[in-house]
């Protein structure tokens, strides 16, 4: 599986939000995360900005479906 086909974003139009997200989580975090190239951070730091931003994401759909 190449890059370009696992980690696409299924809604184009999203990507700037994304982004913005991501980069807002990784600030909470203290992770020094930047635009572009990353290979400085470990698994780790950035494995835990995408499982956090995934946990964000899930807690707002909850709340949206019970009506909160």
């Amino acid at each position: 599986m190449s890059n370009s086909t696992k980690n696409r974003i299924e809604v184009p139009e999203a990507k700037e939000a994304m982004d913005k997200f991501k980069m807002e989580v990784a600030d909470e975090l203290g992770v020094p995360l930047s635009n572009g190239y990353n290979g400085n951070l470990t698994s780790y730091q950035n494995g835990s900005v995408g499982g956090y931003m995934v946990k964000k994401m899930i807690e707002a759909q909850e709340k949206q479906m019970s009506g909160k």
